[in-house]
């Protein structure tokens, strides 16, 4: 079930120029639903998985969807969080695999091929206008394309701009679903929703 028309404001083209976009939310359910149908997922954490401490639910939500027989991959951007290695460190701690972590140059072709990506916490690093927008103060910064997949699933608390203070048009596309609310309580709930779909 997808919620629309929220009528969120965001800057396009010349400064001060705002636009009407309009993004969709998705629920728990309808998420769980697109990853149980899906055949292959990648996930993609930033500073907000670890901010919640998100990334054990996470691996609980890999290892169901793995023992189903999907392809599930983490892309990792080099600067995502706070510290070099920070998601590579977090993801290790939960317990999931090395070698399905991947770094952003590894990954960044395959999206065309995925079913589902998750987007968790994650906001600059996904951001489109850093390729199509030469006017954007993202411009030239390498990002995950996340956006040329089939669907995107945006977790996040609001949707408010991330560190650079610049709007994602990845937020408002018509493949993306937004799943907004705390990190960790999405991903529990999710986690558990999960396990009941994927056998």
């Amino acid at each position: 079930m997808s919620f629309g028309g929220w009528n969120i404001a965001a800057p396009t083209g010349a400064v001060g120029e705002m636009v009407q976009l309009e993004h969709t939310e998705t629920t728990i359910d309808g998420c769980a639903e697109m990853l149980a149908n899906a055949q292959s997922v990648v996930i993609v954490p930033g500073y907000g998985m670890a901010v919640a401490k998100a990334q054990y639910a996470i691996a609980d939500i890999v290892d169901t969807l793995k023992k189903a027989g999907k392809n599930v991959r983490f892309g990792i951007h080099p600067v995502a969080g706070r510290m070099p290695g920070q998601m590579n460190v977090l993801l290790a701690e939960a317990g999931v695999p090395y070698d399905i972590v991947l770094e952003m140059d590894e990954i960044n072709d395959d999206f065309d091929d995925t079913d589902v990506s998750i987007v968790l916490g994650a906001n600059d690093t996904i951001n489109s206008s850093a390729e199509d927008d030469p006017d954007s103060p993202m411009a030239g910064m390498p990002v995950l394309r996340v956006w040329n997949g089939k669907q995107t699933v945006v977790m996040k608390r609001t949707m408010g701009s991330g560190y650079a203070a610049v709007d994602n048009p990845v937020f408002y596309k018509e493949n993306t679903d937004m799943l907004l609310g705390d990190a960790k309580t999405t991903c529990d709930s999710l986690a558990a929703k999960v396990k009941e779909l994927v056998r």
